[in-house]
């Protein structure tokens, strides 16, 4: 079969650029994803996000033992669904700082990504329910709402931060990002609003757009310095596709960057260490991996205050009628719907920690739960100077690849991070909390010292999902792509997803890479730009 467009990858990148490259009745367009449908209830629960990093719709992948950690190996939830990270992330609709975004050009030379030229691309997207101005809108496929019942103790804690000194914000993606409050959430009516429910069921009926599930690509087929067209698994066997236009890859900052170097583009070396014949000599691939580690303080409740108590068997019957029949209750809870962004480094150009308040303990996979109720206060630091790689361990499609965030390789990130555990512990003392918090249980009031606080954090320290950089854009040596995502050295291949963000933006990354996306759309469409926002 032939296409005009082929996307590799069906996550919030491949969702996007899959609604609007096929919005031309007369192109064809073919979306690839390696994973299943998200018709399982729990997909669309936001209280479902639980589950989902215990392993739900996952690749099942782990880091290699990361040298700064004691030998840590770390859980690596990478989505296999449609939506991809969409469909199971917490929901947190969050863009990160201007500066963020000034920096891709000033440091990177990304001419266009600008956080005023940014801006009307995350408005264009955007389904907001309660704002409108000059950074938010309404009426984009992808919903976003505030949390519809937070607990008490949700309140309680952002009257904690103001009382150790953190003010008060009710828009992180506004005018300033500096502060503590409830988070907008990717939520439409109570449901989550995945890229595969706002961008691709809408337009299922579209008869130029083809969507295939269960599909692994194998590899990007390259004929004389040109991609035209992808090798998928079928069966027992393989199928080879066509592309008239473009292959778009976009499976994330690990599965990009691993289907590349598949297809033999990628450093030289580390192709030749896999045994995969070099195609194109791209050093970059799989370099320059960033993401945010995080650490997190547990503080046993003084009662039921969180979430925790929904977990016996009758209680999460209750819960799950009540959303059934009234849309309310816990199952609404995104589970981590409060938080903020404060400062380690005081001399940082922007926010570089940010809170997640976790309404329980033991909610993700790898985090102690307790006998008694408790709560979760996670803190990361947002701009590591560390970065990991993405490499392969063999030639074989099905290996796992070998995924080396390399935390804490700069000094630097350590102590930042430690700063903002000692913050999340602090706010976690302050006299607003007292009436819901009985006494921290981890770390613990034994440990004080850096040394003791890395020690606890080698012990319990986990990602926060949000990998990037790994084909990074610019006008470097190391660059994969240039600004307009066109991967550099072959023809007719772009890649569309967060491994182009040269540096991670300073909060979670859904909202931006749909972000991306988005623009990228109208780079490939040749469609003028959005204008920059009038700030």
């Amino acid at each position: 079969m032939t296409y005009d467009y082929i996307i590799v990858g069906g996550g919030p990148a491949g969702c996007v650029l899959a609604n609007r490259l096929s919005a031309d009745p007369s192109t064809k367009v073919l979306l690839l994803e390696a994973g299943g449908g998200d018709w399982n209830p729990l997909f669309a629960m936001p209280a479902g996000f639980a589950k989902m990093t215990k392993g739900v719709a996952s690749w099942g992948w782990s880091t290699v033992p990361q040298k700064q950690l004691n030998g840590r190996v770390i859980w690596y939830t990478q989505a296999k669904v449609i939506g991809g990270g969409s469909s199971i992330n917490a929901q947190l609709y969050t863009r990160g700082n201007a500066k963020d975004y000034d920096a891709w050009v000033s440091e990177a030379g990304c001419k266009g990504w600008s956080y005023r030229e940014v801006l009307p691309y995350f408005v264009r997207s955007e389904d907001n329910q309660r704002l409108v101005n000059a950074y938010h809108g309404y009426g984009g496929p992808l919903g976003v709402s505030y949390p519809i019942n937070p607990l008490p103790i949700s309140f309680a804690f952002v009257r904690a931060a103001q009382e150790a000194g953190i003010p008060f914000n009710d828009d992180f993606n506004g005018a300033v990002q500096d502060g503590i409050g409830h988070y907008q959430l990717s939520t439409r009516n109570a449901q989550r609003s995945s890229a595969s429910s706002a961008f691709l069921k809408p337009i299922k009926a579209r008869k130029n757009l083809t969507v295939r599930l269960n599909s692994e690509t194998l590899k990007i087929d390259v004929e004389k310095g040109r991609a035209v067209g992808v090798t998928i698994a079928r069966g027992s066997g393989t199928e080879s596709l066509l592309a008239d236009r473009e292959v778009i890859v976009s499976c994330g900052a690990i599965g990009s960057p691993r289907l590349l170097q598949l297809s033999g583009i990628g450093p030289a070396d580390a192709l030749k260490a896999a045994r995969v014949a070099v195609v194109h000599d791209l050093p970059g691939v799989g370099s320059n991996m960033q993401d945010h580690l995080d650490l997190y303080a547990i503080s046993e409740c003084t009662g039921d205050h969180t979430y925790d108590r929904v977990a016996r068997p009758h209680r999460t019957l209750w819960a799950g009628i009540e959303y059934l029949l009234f849309k309310t209750g816990p199952v609404t809870s995104t589970l981590f719907e409060t938080g903020g962004f404060w400062y380690a480094d005081k001399g940082a150009r922007s926010p570089d920690i940010q809170f997640h308040l976790g309404l329980g303990s033991g909610i993700e996979a790898g985090v102690a739960q307790m006998k008694n109720p408790g709560v979760t206060l996670n803190s990361a630091f947002l701009r590591p100077r560390s970065r990991g790689t993405v490499r392969l361990a063999s030639a074989d499609p099905k290996a796992a690849p070998l995924v080396d965030p390399n935390y804490w390789a700069d000094p630097y990130d350590r102590a930042c991070a430690l700063k903002g555990l000692r913050l999340a512990r602090e706010i976690l003392r302050q006299p607003a909390l007292k009436p819901y918090v009985l006494a921290e249980r981890l770390p613990g009031d034994d440990l004080s010292s850096d040394g003791e606080l890395a020690e606890y954090a080698y012990r319990s320290c986990k990602t926060d999902h949000h990998p990037a950089g790994t084909c990074a854009m610019g006008m470097g040596r190391q660059a994969v792509v240039t600004p307009d995502l066109k991967l550099r050295g072959i023809e007719g291949l772009r890649v569309v997803d967060a491994s182009v963000m040269p540096f991670v933006p300073s909060c979670n990354t859904n909202a931006p890479t749909i972000m991306v996306a988005e623009k990228a759309s109208d780079i490939i469409l040749g469609n003028e730009p959005l204008p920059a926002a009038l700030l």
